[in-house]
């Protein structure tokens, strides 16, 4: 296992290695540093930012707006999707209001947060919750109708309260789709943060990309850009990945899957 994590961190290096390769060869044929900045002039303008201490507050703005939206777009949309889930009555009353809110372009949801709540925080947070909690809602819709019924009938023999079942049979099933659900959440909601940042909050990683846009800084522009992919990596290596192969193990999946989260089907 200590083997197979030490490949993947070097063909990771080797790929983002080659990222930037091409990003230089293309700012070489470009040559043009406004339009397309050297991964070392971008590199200088954000060790400059880190070392006047700009950076940080605006990274520190939106990973807070990050955290806030992800955290209430799971538990929502988990108990959202664990009740249509169980209860195909509900699911079949609900179904339309999930997928008009599943395909409600997000630029159309945080205007209308921002028009109806105003330009502050609340509508921000919502704004970007609400972009997620649909997919989340569908994913664990879907992990809950997809559970194996033998546990079910062995839960109503024992007569097992409802919290406890949910507790011990429900949603210990639905580690993948919980793992499926955070992984593609985190990577949608911090776009989405950038979008209401760059709209209509004073400070952030969208608001700094915003001013830099308009004073055609694409060096900054790209600085403020790339920190926050890093940030996100690192979120991805250190706190997705990890918790997505304890969910796979769960599940009985091989070490060597793809993704360690592919259900397997229940043994007739």
């Amino acid at each position: 296992m200590q083997k197979t994590r030490i490949t993947s961190v070097r063909y990771t290096v080797l790929s983002l290695g080659g990222l930037v390769a091409l990003w230089a060869f293309a700012a070489w044929l470009t040559a043009d540093p406004d339009i397309l900045p050297s991964p070392l002039a971008v590199m200088t303008v954000l060790l400059d930012l880190i070392a006047k201490g700009t950076l940080w507050p605006q990274m520190q703005a939106t990973l807070t707006r990050v955290i806030l939206s992800f955290s209430a777009a799971m538990v929502l949309g988990t108990a959202l999707g664990i009740l249509l889930g169980l209860s195909p009555r509900l699911n079949r009353l609900f179904d339309p209001w999930v997928t008009v809110f599943l395909n409600l372009p997000a630029l159309v949801v945080i205007v209308l947060c921002y028009l109806w709540i105003g330009l502050n925080e609340v509508a921000a947070i919502t704004a970007v919750t609400l972009n997620k909690l649909a997919q989340v809602t569908v994913t664990l819709r879907d992990g809950t109708g997809a559970r194996d019924w033998r546990l079910d009938e062995m839960a109503q023999s024992f007569q097992m309260p409802r919290a406890t079942y949910l507790r011990h049979v429900v949603l210990p099933q639905l580690a993948p789709y919980l793992a499926i659900a955070g992984r593609n959440g985190l990577a949608m909601i911090w776009k989405i943060v950038l979008v209401v940042e760059f709209l209509g909050r004073s400070n952030g990683i969208g608001f700094k990309i915003h001013l830099h846009f308009q004073n055609f800084q694409t060096a900054y522009v790209l600085a403020y850009a790339l920190s926050f992919v890093a940030v996100m990596l690192v979120i991805e290596i250190a706190v997705i990945q990890p918790w997505e192969r304890a969910a796979g193990r769960w599940r009985g999946t091989a070490e060597g899957d793809a993704d360690g989260l592919t259900p397997r089907p229940a043994v007739p």
